[in-house]
């Protein structure tokens, strides 16, 4: 588990299709709108139906003033080093410092030869990418001329400049082994896609990366991680509510600190939630994890204070504040009875679930189980929903609960207090207590997201279970003997 501790940053991969650039060009300046960090766009020049990169990039930059554009990632074989380095630096001289440099070996090279470029075996171009790597570095320096005498790429004399307005940094693209050392040897960033580098394979690669960095004399955190991701699929493959913590988990236990989303024409709303629900939530649980407190977006911003027994209203209900509604003094019959009945089997879910989450938080505290044992596990249970996390495992249980009580809230309440007005201080009772429930499941994932760069936080994170249980089993026997008789005896479904 490994955090780089890298700012968090958010942006997005638009479309660049000719027929829908003025699309593209909304959804660019939607995502600097939105306050989301930067934006990128795909580079295949031989692709008939995209606008050129570089163009359409520049043509976003000049219609923003604070978003940071890169391609996402530039074709080499198609874009000689020299002229790729005055590019970038150009366009970051004109923007005051808004550009970055996606690099990538080269891909479909069938179409690459048809534009006229030679093609290489794999070896040949992780070779002319460093290379390059290196004839870029020499033309953004400050040197008087520059020299290289490569296989592939070659400086004479050539001088360097135009000064770029900040340090470009060069963020390679690649996923199979050789590719990685060399990004760890000399790549500023690392920029994968989900669909190629799905979230379990994350680590491996970075392990490629760091040991590959630490033998070349570097930092493994001088290569920053970004990934590119996608809507339904891993790690955004679950409910929205789940994004936040998975993308939290993996920057505090893999690394990543700039998250990409693949936007289609006519995303706006999906980009838009990106932006307004989701971003936020990551940053204030990773600032929990880090041991910060938590920002004001965020939907709980006391949520990485440390849980220490009892706390008033909250861990032991005080039950002469609870009223209590009539009492049925007539017996119910069976078909009654069978209405409540229903309630108390939600419930008794509920509770089956809570203590199978109690018992796998118990091993990993005990040292019985560690949390890489503890996913495997999680991969077999029901309530996984095809998440890959122990965090998001306790999560999916909150978000159940939290679903149950919002239906009560939303459909039962309303008429329960229709059907018997003296029934109408125990809903909002129980009303009252849903909120506070809520809170009390907020503690418990921003707790197993903190856990994720801190192990030892497993204390903390049994601390906010054992609040769970205390608060929710008390609440579900309590909505149980009030409710139970009269949902039989008014019949208000």
């Amino acid at each position: 588990m490994t955090d780089y501790g890298h700012e968090l940053r958010f942006g997005t991969f638009l479309p660049a299709e000719a027929a829908t650039a003025g699309e593209t060009l909304r959804l660019a300046v939607l995502t600097e709108e939105l306050g989301l960090d930067l934006a990128s766009v795909q580079d295949h020049p031989y692709q008939a139906r995209f606008l050129d990169a570089w163009t359409l990039l520049s043509f976003i930059a000049a219609r923003t003033s604070r978003l940071t554009v890169f391609p996402n990632v530039a074709n080499l074989p198609l874009r000689p080093p020299a002229v790729l380095a005055r590019a970038a630096a150009g366009l970051d001289v004109l923007t005051g410092g808004r550009v970055e440099l996606g690099l990538g070996a080269g891909a479909f090279w069938d179409a690459i030869a048809g534009m006229g470029a030679e093609v290489l075996t794999p070896g040949a171009s992780i070779e002319a990418l460093e290379e390059a790597v290196r004839v870029i570095r020499a033309l953004w320096s400050d040197e008087r001329s520059a020299r290289f005498d490569g296989a592939h790429y070659r400086l004479r004399g050539a001088h360097p400049g135009p000064p770029a307005a900040h340090p470009i940094g060069i963020w390679i693209g690649g996923v199979k082994p050789r590719m990685l050392r060399l990004v760890g040897r000399v790549a500023d960033g690392w920029l994968p896609s989900a669909p190629y580098v799905p979230p379990p394979q994350l680590a491996e690669a970075n392990r490629r990366i760091d040991e590959a960095a630490t033998g070349a004399g570097r930092d493994p955190k001088d290569v920053r991680r970004l990934y590119n991701i996608v809507a339904g699929q891993a790690p955004l493959d679950g409910p929205v509510e789940q994004w936040a913590p998975q993308l939290a988990d993996l920057a505090l236990g893999e690394g990543i600190s700039t998250f990409i989303l693949m936007v289609q024409a006519g995303g706006g709303a999906e980009l838009r939630r990106f932006a307004e629900d989701v971003a936020p939530r990551v940053r204030d649980l990773v600032a929990a994890g880090r041991g910060g407190a938590a920002g004001a977006g965020g939907r709980g911003a006391d949520a990485g204070a440390t849980i220490e027994g009892a706390s008033p209203g909250i861990t032991v209900w005080d039950e002469a504040q609870r009223p209590s509604g009539p009492v049925d003094e007539v017996p119910l019959t069976a078909a009654e009875r069978a209405s409540g009945q229903h309630l108390v089997d939600v419930h008794d879910h509920l509770r089956q679930e809570l203590e199978q989450l109690r018992d796998l938080v118990g091993q990993v505290a005990a040292g019985t189980m560690d949390v890489g044992a503890a996913r495997s596990m999680i991969n077999t249970m029901t309530m996984r929903q095809n998440s890959w996390t122990l965090g998001t495992y306790c999560e999916s249980y909150c978000r159940v609960v939290t679903t149950h009580h919002t239906l009560e809230d939303v459909q039962l309440f309303p008429r329960l207090r229709a059907a018997d007005p003296r029934l109408v201080p125990v809903v909002d009772r129980l009303e009252a207590e849903h909120h506070v429930i809520a809170d009390v499941l907020e503690r418990v994932d921003t707790a197993l997201v903190a856990m994720v760069s801190r192990p030892d936080g497993i204390g903390e994170v049994g601390k906010a279970v054992e609040l769970l249980r205390d608060t929710l089993l008390s609440h579900l026997a309590y909505e149980e003997r009030e409710l139970v008789g009269p949902l039989g005896r008014l019949r208000v479904f």
